[in-house]
């Protein structure tokens, strides 16, 4: 019988179960998650195992998370009707029962068995579906080549910080209109995270992805880019259509926008107006449909002070503000960033590295970290691929990082601690006057008797 109920058996058995089944241990990190909740919620169970509960439903929260509401009381809830949005931007709802799992009369984690009531699911993608068919069908050859896609969800948004999970639950609010989005924060914080999973939750997610970095670009150039040329607008002219035409429907991403000339933020600025532009040369104007969402990677005030964007441009683009904050403040995640990292170059390079040791941890917490998420990134990218090692030591890490090691303190009583001191000073203050005993005295400032008392006891 016992045979019967071997830990694979039992897993096998939850995966055909027609009900999703949630198991998460006291911290809220997901340890188990079945086939038919990965279906009810559309996210491969592979990228939540590990995760915590808040960090994959960003629209949950303590309160209103049945797991977590378990977790916290130890009473059980039984049928418990609970609606979230899950990272595609569909509303879910379902019918819970969930029971906390103890141990020695402790809570060690919950499991929840999970009923889908959202009827209309089934018929909401198949809309979605005949939609993106119709789409495809209408695009023109040339268009359907520029299209980009947002390959981003918030599943790829790592991290447990409170200002992150509120940023996540804003995207996903912001998904439900297409006002402008203004996404600030110092390069490398994953800016361009968040704004791919606003346009993966919105309803223009089948729809055209477009980003193009304003950096770098003379206004005559980037100005083609954005608004399309016709023939004979300049020499060696064709008809093309700009980004804000490839665009139509979906979303455009104006990353760096703060270096983006002056002269072209005021044509930008009536584009956001009337949703209507000209191409370079053409006297006609088209009607587009687009989304803007503009980034930039300084602080949008000190942008406008430095005269690198227009304050009505800065008004009109500012109607939802997302300001990413820095590793540096956000340090908590550092452990869940590197897990997350280790995981990735592990596959990508098959290597077996488990985790950095506690001096490497201590190092990274100690680091200010000016390029963010990125570099913690590229930095174990290149540990990884030519370490064989499972624990990353400090002797793995470039000589830079070495200056942020804390020096332990010995294990030593304060009065030894003391004494080991003194004796230092001493010795160092005798070396400097060749062991002469009243400059040392004078030196120190203690009496020339003091002196020869303390050498004397010391062992000098």
């Amino acid at each position: 019988m016992k045979d019967l109920f071997f830990r694979e058996n039992v897993l096998d058995i939850l995966d055909y179960l027609e009900e999703g089944l949630h198991i998460i241990d006291k911290n809220g990190i997901i340890v188990y998650y079945n086939k038919f909740a990965q279906g009810i919620d559309g996210i491969d169970r592979e990228k939540v195992i590990g995760r915590h509960l808040l960090e994959v439903y960003p629209s949950l929260t303590d309160e209103t998370s049945t797991l977590l509401t378990v977790i916290r009381t130890g009473e059980p809830l039984y049928k418990k009707e609970q609606t979230f949005i899950n990272y595609k931007g569909e509303k879910i709802t379902t019918i819970n029962t969930s029971i906390p799992i103890k141990s020695k009369g402790r809570i060690v984690g919950a499991l929840e068995i999970s009923k889908d009531i959202t009827t209309v699911r089934q018929m909401s993608e198949k809309i979605v579906e005949l939609q993106d068919k119709l789409y495809n069908k209408k695009q023109k050859p040339s268009t359907k080549k520029t299209n980009e896609s947002a390959e981003y969800t918030l599943l790829d948004i790592i991290g447990e910080d409170k200002e992150i999970l509120r940023l996540k639950s804003i995207v996903l609010k912001a998904g439900e209109s297409d006002i402008s989005v203004l996404v600030s924060g110092d390069t490398g914080t994953g800016k361009e995270l968040f704004v791919h999973s606003i346009h993966n939750v919105s309803h223009r997610s089948s729809k055209p992805f477009i980003t193009q970095n304003c950096a770098a670009l003379p206004a005559n150039l980037l100005e083609g880019i954005l608004f399309g040329t016709i023939k004979g607008g300049f020499t060696g002219a064709e008809d093309r259509p700009g980004l804000f035409e490839l665009a139509h429907g979906g979303t455009l991403f104006l990353d760096e926008i703060n270096s983006m000339p002056l002269e072209l933020q005021s044509k930008l600025l009536r584009v956001l107006q009337d949703g209507n532009i000209r191409r370079v040369g053409a006297t006609n104007t088209i009607k587009v449909d687009v989304r803007i969402i503009a980034a930039t990677n300084i602080p949008p005030e000190e942008a406008i002070e430095k005269r690198q964007i227009r304050k009505d441009l800065y008004y009109r683009l500012n109607v939802l503000s997302l300001e990413i904050p820095p590793l540096r403040e956000r340090k908590g995640d550092i452990p869940i960033l590197v897990n997350y990292f280790i995981n990735k170059f592990n596959k990508k390079f098959d290597k077996k590295v488990e985790n950095i040791s506690n001096e490497v941890l201590n190092i990274f917490n100690n680091y200010d970290w000016s390029g963010n998420v990125r570099e913690l990134e590229h930095l174990l990218e290149g540990i990884i691929s030519i370490s064989d090692k499972k624990i990353l030591e400090v002797e793995d890490l470039p000589y830079k990082f070495k200056k942020y090691k804390k020096e332990t303190i010995p294990n030593l009583s304060l009065t030894e601690i003391l004494e080991t001191t003194e004796k230092e000073i001493i010795k160092e203050a005798l070396g400097k006057t060749d062991n002469n005993i009243t400059k040392t005295a004078e030196i120190l400032g203690i009496p020339r008797q003091t002196l020869q008392y303390k050498i004397q006891r010391l062992k000098l």
